[in-house]
């Protein structure tokens, strides 16, 4: 598995920085980021620094709801989301490719519901998180 870029806690991530690390991804991070704000509403982020072995990553909220975690990867960036039983049902109705239903599928349950985690590093990519994020924020 490829491994977030910022480690060092002494030093915050800032938007140059991430533009620097994610090159060309860094038009699908927008594209993103853009099609939240234009359906959903406003966004805020929250850089946190969890430990040495994960890195900063940025918590992305709707309100106060957490969306998911982003980190970003060299070249690329990985998104996690956490879905409820309601949402998970969602997303095995859709049209999302069946890679992306069997691992949520399949993933350990926990009280804030099942986790998956999708690497963005193609425009194909993009297209799948709109849909998980457009899911999410509807149930």
């Amino acid at each position: 598995m490829n491994t977030n870029v910022f480690m060092d806690k002494s030093v915050q991530p800032d938007g140059r920085r991430l533009a620097q690390v994610l090159g060309e991804s860094a038009t699908w991070w927008a594209a993103i980021k853009n099609h939240i704000m234009q359906k959903h509403g406003d966004i805020t982020e929250e850089w946190k620094f969890y430990n040495t072995k994960s890195g900063w990553t940025l918590k992305v909220f709707l309100k106060k709801r957490n969306l998911f975690f982003f980190t970003p990867l060299l070249g690329f960036f990985r998104l996690a989301f956490v879905f409820g039983d309601k949402a998970v049902a969602a997303v095995e109705r859709s049209d999302l490719p069946e890679m992306i239903k069997n691992e949520l599928t399949h993933a350990r349950k926990y009280a804030e519901g099942r986790g998956i985690r999708v690497e963005v590093s193609s425009l194909k990519d993009v297209a799948h998180v709109k849909k998980l994020i457009d899911i999410k924020v509807s149930n």
